[in-house]
């Protein structure tokens, strides 16, 4: 039963960190770069963030036995899920702390806004307004932690499918 629960939560939350980064990737593609508040090569955020966003959808919604004959492991094996859902939360909470910081920053820092739109693709809403506090902890930095733990996610399952696979036969 506790297998079930975790590829059970694990496709959930798959899913909405694919949503929110496609999601997220709606601001730029609609300002289509000539209306964000700085020069941006605009494309390259919507692209990263829709690819990250549909490769999390997709293996949200695989049958899990693709999913482990494209990582080359048993479908029954508790590393096909649990493995890219760790890296989804760390990535998750390492981002949700820095665009934390990012949006709690004083002005006079002049942190970079390429720089700032890379690591919290959010930043945007803080560069055209300023959110409360309370927008910032409950829905901006939470979509953020989404996007980055989609990445996770994605980086999780390419460690998984192009590992080398350890032997367990001896010389």
């Amino acid at each position: 039963m506790p297998g079930r629960a975790v590829r059970t939560a694990s496709r959930i939350a798959f899913l909405l960190c694919g949503l929110i980064s496609l999601f997220t990737a709606v601001p730029y593609a609609l300002l289509r770069g000539v209306d964000l508040p700085v020069q941006s090569e605009w494309i390259i955020f919507v692209v990263a963030l829709a690819l990250v966003g549909v490769f999390s959808m997709v293996v949200g919604l695989l049958p899990r036995s693709w999913i482990a004959r494209a990582c080359k492991k048993d479908r029954d094996d508790a590393q096909l899920f649990s493995a890219p859902l760790k890296l989804l939360g760390g990535f998750a909470a390492i981002f949700y702390l820095v665009a934390v910081v990012a949006y709690l920053a004083p002005h006079r820092w002049n942190l970079d806004p390429q720089l700032m739109l890379s690591l919290c693709p959010m930043y945007l809403l803080r560069i055209t307004f300023d959110p409360p506090p309370l927008a910032i902890f409950l829905l901006l930095a939470p979509m953020n932690a989404a996007v980055y733990g989609a990445l996770g996610l994605t980086l999780g399952y390419a460690w998984l499918a192009f590992a080398k696979r350890k032997s367990s036969k001896t010389p």
